[in-house]
Formats: structure tokens, sequence, C-alpha cells
């Protein structure tokens, strides 16, 4: 007995090819499942500006693939400005249409989730290059996140933060870049040739936070602030994690909250108020605390369970799943089988999928950096230009790690985001240092 599949008419003069019924029904299954997984969203914003310099950017409902619902994705972002409001603005017009430019377009959901990390490294700098162009003494803090069904990813510079609450338990999706907060970012940038010290004042007392010189910032990572130094870099600490079905909250504040509220108090003060009402509660206690001295704001997002989940009896995991948490974790000496067993299971627990906060691009990104090949050959892994194969320069060009890598090994960059990495690395100067008697930026 013969089979066939059947196909779906093409309209006349068309040249598209026929989509076998199989096809079609995969699809439709895939979409469904992907619908059944995607929780509410309920979002609240509430700030108090004094300089009004802090933006962010609300943007619920987007489609990585226009027309297609199973591709949806939610992104938040907090821009917290200092020396001016063009860096932050500048950053929150830009900064995910460049992060979908470097995300191949035709990618399933499982490696568009295992490409994100990358990518969104890829974005920040790019978004950085490109601001640099237009203007030297203004930079910006941020904190964007993307939350597509129960998965979160999470990619900061500077020292807002992106806190989650959920089962009980508190964690922490984005990390300081403050100098004060850092050693080994303090040990980068003197090493890349930034000085780094406290404010001299009269009779040779020190005051105030770590600062890098010239310029005064407080902060070891931003995007803009030429005119403190190249070693400021933009490369953001990335963590990806997946809830469980039953959901949680997120807040998204600057330093206004964080210098004045602990991750604890925040959520105690505003846990039985919906997300509006929240992120004003939290606002107004930073507020009181300490008066308005920065502008200070808040995102509350409310990641809210499935209810028709919550009954479901837990089934195994498809094999491709097991095969894109493999792609983050590194095996140990206690793996065995029966670890690999468990992975296929589906745990309804908030699951850490991965965390990266290294400053250099090499090993941001790297070939095998989650997944291999997600760069095309001639394309700059940051600016996304094509590049003839005698353009390219590997990330690996000086590089002296031990190991298989070598210097024709991509991916590649231009000439221009290959200067931006000398220069981030301190091989490239770009300025004269100067006095810590200098006024402050942030």
């Amino acid at each position: 007995m013969s089979t066939r599949s059947k196909s779906v008419p093409v309209p006349a003069g068309g040249g598209a090819a026929t989509v076998p019924l199989a096809v079609l029904l995969r699809r439709e299954v895939v979409s469904e499942k992907t619908a059944a997984e995607r929780p509410e969203l309920q979002v609240g914003l509430f700030s108090q500006a004094k300089k009004g310099e802090d933006y962010t950017f609300l943007k619920p409902d987007c489609e990585r693939l226009p027309g297609v619902p199973s591709s949806s994705f939610s992104a938040f972002g907090l821009f917290d400005g200092h020396n001016g409001n063009g860096a932050a603005i500048y950053t929150k017009e830009n900064l995910l249409s460049n992060i979908l430019t470097a995300i191949p377009a035709d990618l399933n959901r499982e490696d568009w989730l295992a490409a994100l990390p990358r990518a969104m490294v890829a974005a920040f700098v790019k978004t950085d290059k490109d601001f640099q162009t237009k203007a030297r003494s203004s930079g910006t803090t941020v904190t964007f996140v993307i939350i597509d069904g129960l998965f979160i990813t999470v990619a900061s510079v500077g020292d807002s933060r992106c806190v989650l609450e959920a089962e009980g338990s508190i964690y922490h999706l984005s990390a300081d870049h403050r100098f004060d907060a850092s050693k080994e970012e303090v040990d980068r940038v003197t090493e890349s040739g930034g000085d780094v010290g406290r404010l001299n004042v009269v009779g040779g007392a020190e005051i105030g936070p770590l600062r890098c010189w010239p310029g005064g910032l407080c902060l070891s990572r931003s995007i803009g602030d030429q005119d403190v130094g190249q070693f400021i870099v933009p490369v953001p600490y990335v963590k990806q994690v997946k809830l469980s079905t039953a959901g949680g909250r997120l807040i998204i504040s600057s330093d206004g909250v964080w210098d004045v509220l602990t991750a604890e108090v925040a959520f105690n003060c505003s846990r039985t108020l919906p997300p509006e009402a929240a992120a004003e509660q939290i606002v107004k206690e930073a507020v009181q605390q300490k008066g308005l001295r920065d502008d200070t704001t808040c995102i509350v997002v409310d990641i809210l369970p499935d209810k028709a989940n919550l009954t479901m009896p837990h089934t195994k995991k498809q094999p491709g799943m097991g095969v894109f948490k493999n792609m983050f974790r590194k095996k140990t000496p206690s793996d065995s089988s029966s670890h690999t067993d468990r992975e296929y299971m589906d745990p309804d627990i908030v699951e850490e999928i991965f965390e990266d906060g290294c400053a250099f691009l090499s090993k941001r990104l790297d070939s095998e950096y989650p997944v291999r090949n997600m760069f095309k050959l001639f394309i700059c892994a940051i600016c996304q230009v094509e590049l003839k194969p005698s353009q390219g320069i590997s990330i690996h060009e000086d590089s002296s790690q031990p190991g298989n890598l070598r210097r024709w090994d991509g991916p590649f960059l231009c000439q221009g985001c290959q200067e931006k990495k000398e220069a981030m690395e301190g091989k490239r100067r770009s300025r004269d240092s100067s006095s810590r008697n200098s006024g402050s930026s942030e």
C-alpha cells in the first residue's frame, strides 16, 4: 500500500513549491504547543524624575517572524542615562532591532532561544559603536529583558537591576557593574589603561565611590561614555532562566531604587499589589527613605501561570530540548547516565539555563558559544555587514588561548569592529588620561 502527501494549492502564476500535509500538521502541533505554554503577562511602570534621564521600553507583543503568532515574545528595557539623555534614547530606539538582526531569521524557537545570549552581546556592542559616531559625552546603563513563553533572557550593563521572585525564592538576573562591586572589573580596566580611584579633595583625602578617570564614571560597563574611555565596555552580563508553570514576578529598576531597597524589601512591600500599583509602591518606598536624589524608575512584570498547565501531568521532554540544555552546561565528573535520564524529564521548577559575564568578545562571540555556526561565515559578527573572504578578521586574530583556536577560525569581524574590540581591550588607546580632580559623570 502506497502513501502520498497532500499538498496545498499554489496560486495561478506562482512559482512556490507545494507544502506537504505532514509539514502543515507539524506546524500546527508546534504552534499549539508553543501557544499553550505562553503565560499571560501584566505590566506596570512608575517613575519619579529628578534629571529626566531614565527611559523605558515596554513592548509585550513582538513577533520575530511577522505574521507568525507562534514566534511572539515580549521585550522590556530600562535605560538610566547620565551626562545627558542621548545614549539612553538611542539605545531604546535601536537595541531590539540590533538583537533581531544578529539572529538568522529562519531559526526554530529552540535555536532562537539558544542564540539569544550571543546575539544580545553583539547587539549591545553594535549599539555602542554606532552611538559613539553621534556623540561623545552621554552614556547609559541598560537592563534588557526578553520573555518568550516561560523563558526569560536578561542582558545588562551598569547598575540597574532585574530580579525575579518565583516559588518563594529570589533570583538576581543582572549584575552590578560598579567598580566598588567587582575587583575583577577594576583589574580589567586598569590593565587596559584606565585609572581607577576615588575623588581627590584638598589635603589629599579620597572620598566617594571608586571611579574611572578621566571622567569620573563609577561604572565599568555602559553604552556610550566615549569621553571616559573604550575600556568602559558595552559587553553585557547575560542570564537565561526557565520558569515553572507557577509563573513569577520581575522587578526591573534603576539604581534610585536599589541604592535604598534590597530585593527582599522591594518584593515584600509590593507583593499583594497588581503591577502598576506595585511599581508605584516600590518607587515611593525608595524615595521616602532617601528623598528624590536621582531619577527613580520601576517596571513590574507579572508572569501569570496557565491554570490548565497546573493540572496537567508532566510528560517526557522531546530529545531536542535535552540537546538545547546541554549546550549551556558543562559536564562534571559526577555526571552519569542516570543524570541524562533525569534531564529529559520536564521538572516544574525554575531552571537556570545560562549565565556569563565575561567582558572579552573573543570568548563571548566564540563559534562554540553557545551554538556552532550561528553566525554566517562572511558576515561581521557584530555589525552584520557582509564581508569579502579577504576582509574578515577572526576574533581569534590575536588570541594566545591554548587549545584548537586558530587565527583563521570564525566568527569574523569587519575592520571597524576589530578596532572597537582592540580599543575595549586596551590595545588601541583612544585618549590620554587626566587627573582625578575632574568632575564626575555618574
